[in-house]
């Protein structure tokens, strides 16, 4: 299996390396802001999951095999990772946790539970399969069409930035089809038959006005991750941090800022 496209910010300093791991139809691009102003005393590196951006496309969508693609890049680096994954990478890296514990130093869990979820995202994989791409050559008319599907501006910009358009002709930087056929998996949590806690500290942190981390959640969580700390960042949704970069950013810095 081929390595996840990588992109890298900064050089190696005193502080271990920081990887962050997007979330559903989400790309290591969009965490460029934040992996650029975390580089200023480490090596960050941002991560294409598989079936997303610029990284290979399979059929198998399952948290063991993100899980074992995120193992890979961290022992092709060489060493052990502060790890920050958000929504579906939150969950793959909390299987990494788990599963590899000597590869992650710290892990920041952003807004996602090791649970269940009943909702599916499928409606806007058709929302995205549906968009007419015929002459489609500006971002602002592709926000218009998707619009006669997808109501909110922040989504649509959102699923808009894995558009293609500069392809012939235009085409979704995701793989749609795998991403349909395995929603299920992708919001649930996989079965693990005696799991051994990660002892490592971990930080949940979610958005104050998300509903993704409930109180019910919490047992798991600490059986799973006896150090876990939880946080809320205010007026944050569940994409916590493109609504409030700077309080994520600051977030971080102070759970991951003393070297190891």
């Amino acid at each position: 299996m081929p390595l996840l496209n990588l992109i890298r910010f900064g050089t190696p300093g005193d502080l271990p390396p920081l990887m962050i791991v997007h979330g559903l139809f989400g790309s290591a691009r969009n965490w460029g802001a934040i992996a650029k102003r975390m580089s200023n005393d480490r090596e960050v590196i941002t991560v294409d999951m598989r079936n997303h951006a610029g990284s290979f496309w399979d059929d198998t969508h399952t948290y063991a095999a993100m899980a074992g693609d995120l193992a890979a890049v961290i022992e092709a680096e060489g060493h052990a990772m502060d790890v920050v994954g958000h929504s579906m990478g939150g969950k793959a890296s909390m299987l990494l946790a788990l599963t590899r514990p000597e590869l992650v130093n710290r892990l920041v869990v952003a807004d996602i539970a090791p649970v269940r979820y009943p909702h599916s995202q499928n409606h806007l994989i058709a929302a995205m399969r549906g968009l007419d791409l015929t002459g489609l050559d500006s971002r602002a008319e592709a926000d218009r069409r998707l619009s006669a599907e997808v109501d909110t501006p922040s989504v649509r910009a959102f699923l808009l930035q894995s558009l293609d358009l500069k392809a012939e002709p235009p085409c979704w930087r995701l793989n749609l089809d795998a991403l349909e056929r395995q929603m299920d998996l992708i919001t649930g949590w996989p079965d693990l038959q005696n799991p051994v806690p990660y002892e490592g500290p971990v930080l949940f942190l979610s958005g104050g006005d998300s509903d993704y981390v409930q109180a019910e959640a919490r047992p798991l969580i600490r059986a799973l991750f006896p150090q876990a700390r939880m946080a809320k960042l205010p007026g944050a949704g569940h994409w916590l941090h493109a609504e409030k970069p700077r309080d994520f950013e600051a977030s971080l810095r102070v759970f991951l800022g003393a070297a190891k």
